[in-house]
């Protein structure tokens, strides 16, 4: 049986001229400012951001991306402020490739400008392990989503979204859910659910990919501030992400190890629609969590998974680091590190956070299917009435236990 896959593909923009340079820039700040204007004028209908955006001048793509995303600012995001570095979003209708073996870059991209006769094609440089899905949306195998455009210092970077079928893979019913958590302190933390009891955790720590920022973020402004030549902070700004791609790397591995040490394993993540429209909730939330390239991380785990056929579920991961895994109520972090369950009917007293939050991803996997948004204490009866949703497990209360914390786990 089929199923329908989404995925995020990567690729980067061939160096452009100076004169699609100086185009590529005035679109994203045109967008940019669009965004901006119709954000502060309040406007929460699709119509509303219409009337505000018509009269900018873009590209019919973009506006109509605008018109769907600024109404989610308020709505389901509950944005209150927007960061400044926000990618151009443009709808499916932008999504025109072309082919050419003869090319050094075999594809290109049909850039959408405004005006007729305006649009320019550029050449990309793609992920090779994601080639054959570029193919398939070349050959139609493969619908293109929402495109999103993004300056990253010199250059370009083009995200987009595709889905395909896959043959769902055959299940004995009796999983082993993995929940994993990207944070701060600790960069990933996994956590499997086996019949709903929490299994050994791992924990890789954020330690060194949090200097390795810092420390980026000082030099590079320390050159921008003596005036050094663009290669000097272009060379020094690459040799900090591939040290953050390098880690990036080695941690998707390992989170993958670790799944593999489960029986029947089913990965799962935070669902990135809920996670990254998260950052306008401020502008140090913002750079904080661009810096982490969450998004990257989750794909290599989602790539790595795929390669060691384990199958990866998207959860919605509101609140998972405030409600308590045993009980779904919401608790407090009292500290970085410790959640604190206050409900005397739960048999949690004090819990390894991120581990708490591991468990509460793992433990929303839907088995019918119906990915409803969660909230807390919510109704969570499947809507046909037959029975609970791993999303809200109501359990049998016991007699309240003293300390819970990591060291439970390292038996």
């Amino acid at each position: 049986m089929a199923e329908e896959v989404a995925k995020t593909l990567e690729a980067t923009l061939a160096p452009p001229t100076q004169g699609k340079a100086v185009r590529l820039r005035r679109l994203l700040s045109t967008y940019r400012e669009a965004l901006h204007d119709a954000f502060d004028s309040g406007a929460d209908t699709m119509n509303g951001v219409s009337d505000v955006v018509t009269p900018f001048d873009l590209p019919y793509q973009a506006k109509a991306a605008l018109c769907s995303y600024v109404p989610k600012l308020r709505k389901t995001y509950n944005a209150r402020e927007l960061d400044d570095e926000h990618p151009l979003r443009l709808t499916n209708q932008a999504a025109k490739f072309d082919r050419d073996e003869s090319r050094h870059h075999e594809i290109c991209w049909n850039v959408p400008m405004p005006g007729r006769g305006t649009n320019f094609w550029i050449p990309l440089r793609i992920n090779p392990e994601q080639e054959s899905l570029w193919h398939d949306i070349l050959s139609e195998d493969a619908k293109a989503g929402q495109i999103r455009l993004q300056q990253n210092r010199s250059s370009w970077v083009l995200h987009a979204t595709v889905t395909y079928s896959v043959e769902e893979a055959e299940t004995d019913g009796d999983e082993t859910y993995i929940g994993f958590d990207i944070g701060e302190s600790a960069l990933i933390t996994g956590c499997a659910l086996k019949r709903d009891v929490p299994r050994k955790p791992m924990l890789e720590s954020g330690s060194r990919a949090r200097h390795l920022r810092k420390e980026m973020f000082t030099t590079l402004k320390r050159l921008q501030e003596r005036d050094a030549a663009d290669w000097r902070v272009d060379e020094r700004f690459d040799h900090y992400q591939n040290a953050l791609t390098d880690i990036v790397e080695k941690v998707s591995w390992r989170a993958v190890e670790y799944a593999e040490s489960f029986e029947d394993p089913v990965i799962v993540l935070e669902d990135l629609s809920y996670i990254l429209e998260r950052l306008d909730y401020g502008k140090f939330m913002n750079r904080r969590l661009h810096a982490w390239a969450f998004a990257r991380l989750q794909g290599r785990i989602e790539d790595k998974a795929a390669e060691a056929g384990i199958r990866v579920e998207y959860v919605n991961a509101a609140y998972t680091s405030q409600t308590c895994h045993a009980c779904d109520r919401l608790g407090r972090r009292s500290q970085q590190a410790e959640f604190v369950c206050p409900h005397d009917d739960c048999h949690i007293t004090e819990f390894q956070a991120d581990i708490n939050a591991a468990a509460n991803i793992a433990s929303r996997v839907d088995p019918w299917g119906e990915s409803v948004p969660w909230e807390p204490e919510r109704n969570d009866s499947p809507r046909n009435g037959s029975a609970s949703d791993s999303a809200t497990v109501h359990r049998e209360t016991s007699e309240k236990s003293s300390q819970m914390t990591l060291a439970a786990y390292l038996d």
